[in-house]
């Protein structure tokens, strides 16, 4: 891809299933395509050492595999189970791990945040979701929902990276 179209990657981390999402993105936020989704999913048998590094092995091939210039990862939402929490953050911790190991700066977004930037809508629920994703990404099929939440993550953190674009450009504009 040309740098005008910079992958982006997108992560929904869980320690039974990760979800991901690659897409393209033009430089003005728009034109996005998908090139790819999937979910990881350690046998569940093994140890968490073991699913960890499962999913790190994972996520290194994908990242070898694709190279994408940047990255973004669904913020944890801690609820009252504080043991599924610290799951959780360890799942969140390997995706942070690989990326920050290829040199990527991650962009990290609440779920509010991720359903804001798609449908316009902080409370939009999964079918909301799943018909933008369509919309937007007509190519997409996610075979999971994990795999589509990590394409949400990818739009939103396009979307967030062409604003600031889009504002020295027109800033640009203005001045000359």
């Amino acid at each position: 891809m040309s740098a005008s179209a910079p992958l982006v990657l997108g992560l929904d981390p869980g320690l039974q299933a990760t979800g991901w999402g690659l897409i393209s993105s033009g430089s003005s936020g728009g034109s996005l395509r998908c090139l790819g989704s999937g979910t990881l999913r350690p046998p569940p048998r093994l140890a968490t050492a073991a699913r960890l590094k499962f999913l790190h092995d994972g996520l290194q091939a994908l990242l070898a595999q694709w190279q994408p210039q940047a990255a973004a990862i669904e913020e944890s939402f801690v609820g009252r189970h504080a043991h599924a929490a610290l799951k959780l953050g360890q799942a969140r911790a390997i995706c942070q791990l690989a990326l920050a190991q290829r040199g990527l700066a991650i962009g990290e977004y609440a779920p509010t945040r991720i359903k804001q930037a798609l449908c316009g809508y902080g409370r939009a629920d999964k079918a909301q979701i799943r018909g933008m994703l369509k919309w937007l990404l007509p190519d997409a099929a996610p075979k999971s929902e994990h795999a589509a939440d990590a394409l949400a993550v990818a739009v939103c953190h396009a979307h967030h990276q062409a604003a600031p674009q889009a504002r020295r450009a027109a800033a640009e504009g203005l001045a000359s």
